[in-house]
């Protein structure tokens, strides 16, 4: 049986780790870092020759690193420097990069099928990056497929959440689209907490071995010592 998460707590939560402040140096810090996302993945295409490869290769490597800036804030640690985006490069580039290639790959061709079972695998494949950061020994396959199951009933509430911020980018792009800016952290740090919810939810039952039943103990019979005859 699935629950609902609550997404106004969710919502809640995140502006909270972010601070009150859209000035203060956690929410401009996060700021900065989808800044740097976006604008590597907007100057790679026009790279000759490359471009379209460039972007390709490092969309998994750069959004692993903005999910391990917002997991990090929702699990308390608002030190979060810029080389976070970066993480990917040390030692798991090849990873990362396989299981952005992969979900690509995989919404595309749902996506194949119009619009909508497009929009479906990604809500399914969302929280892979995550996923991956807290299972660095898993491969792709097991991260999109554990995505999959743990946003098995609750595809829904997310795309409800995507909407909910529609409102707030509304009103960011009044000032000629500057304020967007300051809704996207905030878009992201409440996925992130959804995702806190989401593993707390479908934590797997430890299992327990069934105790074996016993035999029941038979004593023998005490025999009565018999009085000798005189």
């Amino acid at each position: 049986m699935n629950y609902s998460i609550d997404r106004a707590q969710v919502k809640a939560n995140a502006k909270a780790q972010l601070g009150s402040n859209l000035f203060g140096k956690v929410w401009m810090m996060a700021l900065v870092v989808i800044l740097i996302q976006g604008a590597i993945l907007t100057i790679a295409p026009s790279i000759p020759v490359v471009g379209s490869v460039a972007t390709l290769v490092l969309t998994g490597p750069l959004s692993i690193g903005v999910s391990l800036v917002f997991l990090k804030l929702e699990r308390g640690n608002s030190d979060i420097e810029l080389s976070d985006i970066f993480v990917s490069f040390s030692n798991r580039f090849s990873k990362d990069f396989l299981l952005g290639l992969m979900i690509s790959i995989f919404t595309f061709l749902w996506s194949l099928l119009f619009i909508i079972p497009g929009i479906i695998k990604a809500y399914s494949y969302s929280m892979s990056f995550y996923i991956s950061l807290d299972h660095p020994d898993w491969d792709w396959k097991q991260c999109m497929e554990e995505s999959k199951r743990i946003t098995n009933g609750h595809k829904g509430e997310l795309f409800v959440l995507d909407l909910s911020f529609i409102g707030w980018y509304l009103v960011g792009s009044l000032c000629c689209g500057i304020g967007t800016l300051w809704v996207t952290p905030y878009h992201m740090a409440a996925m992130a907490n959804y995702y806190e919810a989401l593993k707390g939810m479908n934590q797997a039952p430890v299992y327990e071995a069934p105790v074996a039943p016993q035999a029941p103990v038979v004593e023998a019979p005490v025999e009565e010592p018999q009085n000798p005859q005189g």
